[in-house]
C-alpha cells in the first residue's frame, strides 16, 4: 500500500502544479475531478492489491501464517517477492550458459562433468545448484525484510524417525564430512532450502519451502523421491520434511511461483 499512497500524492501534486493558479469556481470544480479520479485510481489499485494478497498459496496452505504476518497483503507480498527470487535466478543463471534463452531438453541432459566419486553430472544438476545460489541469495533479503520471527537456510538436519527426534547438524561438521568424503554419515539426514519457524524453536517449522528449476523448464516441478537405499525409501522429501518438522512443505518455481500442497 505504501506504493499506492505514495502514487496518490504525486497524481495529486502534479494536479496542483500542472498550471497556473486561478480562482474561479470552475477551476474549484474541475480540482475537485481530478482529485477523485485520482482517489478511484488509488481505490481500484489497492482492491487489486488486496485481491492478490487474499489469494495467497501460503495463506490458503497455512492459514496460520496470517495471524503471523497479521494481514493478507502482507502474506501476498512475501509469496510475491520469493516466487520473484525463482524467475530472477532462473534468468540469471541462464545467462550464463546459454545468453537469455532456456536450454533444450537435449540440452539439459548432457552431462558436462564428473563429482568427486565419479558420477556423472548433467548440465540440469549444474544449472539446478547455481540457480538455487541466486534463489537463496534473494530469497535471504526478502526474509529479513518480511519475515517476522526467525528462519533457517539449507540447515541440514539429522532425523531419527522412529524415535521421532530431528536435531541440526553444525555447518562446520556438514563441511568437515564433506571435505573428508565421509558423506554416508551424512545418510538419513534432510535439508530443506528455507524454513521458517514461528518462534525461537529452530525445530519446527510453520513453513518450508524448497526451490525446484525443471529442466527443461515445461518439465512440471515436482518434489523428489528417495531411493530404496535411503531410510525414507520412495517417500517425496516434502512428506519427510512435514513429518520431521512439523511445518507444511511447499515447492517454488521460476514458471509457476508458489504451488499449492
Amino acid at each position: 500500500m505504501r506504493h499506492v499512497s505514495v502514487w496518490v500524492a504525486c497524481a495529486l501534486l502534479t494536479a496542483c502544479a500542472s498550471g497556473p493558479r486561478r480562482s474561479t469556481r470552475g477551476d474549484l470544480r474541475l480540482d475537485t475531478e481530478t482529485v477523485g479520479s485520482v482517489r478511484h485510481a488509488a481505490l481500484v489499485a489497492e482492491r487489486a492489491v488486496a485481491s492478490r494478497a487474499v489469494a495467497s498459496t501460503l495463506v490458503q496452505s497455512v492459514p496460520a501464517l496470517l495471524a503471523m504476518m497479521q494481514t493478507h497483503e502482507a502474506a501476498g507480498e512475501l509469496e510475491e517477492r520469493l516466487a520473484e527470487c525463482a524467475v530472477r535466478a532462473e534468468r540469471r543463471g541462464n545467462a550464463l550458459f546459454f545468453h537469455d534463452r532456456p536450454p533444450t531438453r537435449a540440452e539439459c541432459g548432457e552431462v558436462v562433468e564428473q563429482d568427486a566419486c565419479g558420477k556423472p553430472v548433467t548440465r540440469a544438476m549444474q544449472l539446478g545448484r547455481r540457480k538455487h545460489v541466486l534463489a537463496l541469495e534473494c530469497a535471504r533479503e526478502v526474509l529479513e525484510a518480511l519475515w517476522p520471527a526467525p528462519f533457517s537456510i539449507e540447515q541440514r538436519y539429522r532425523y531419527y524417525p522412529n524415535a521421532k527426534v530431528v536435531e541440526t547438524m553444525s555447518r562446520e561438521k556438514e563441511a568437515r564430512l564433506i571435505a573428508e568424503d565421509c558423506t554416508e554419515e551424512l545418510w538419513g539426514t534432510i535439508k530443506p532450502d528455507l524454513v521458517l519457524h514461528a518462534d525461537r524453536n529452530l525445530l519446527k517449522a510453520a513453513l518450508i519451502l524448497d526451490f525446484k528449476f525443471p529442466c527443461p523448464e515445461d518439465n512440471p516441478p515436482r518434489w523428489t523421491k528417495y531411493g530404496g537405499s535411503s531410510p525414507y525409501a520412495n517417500q517425496s522429501q516434502r512428506d519427510v520434511y512435514q513429518t520431521a518438522l512439523g511445518g507444511r512443505a511447499l515447492l517454488i518455481s521460476p514458471v509457476k511461483g508458489v504451488l499449492p500442497p
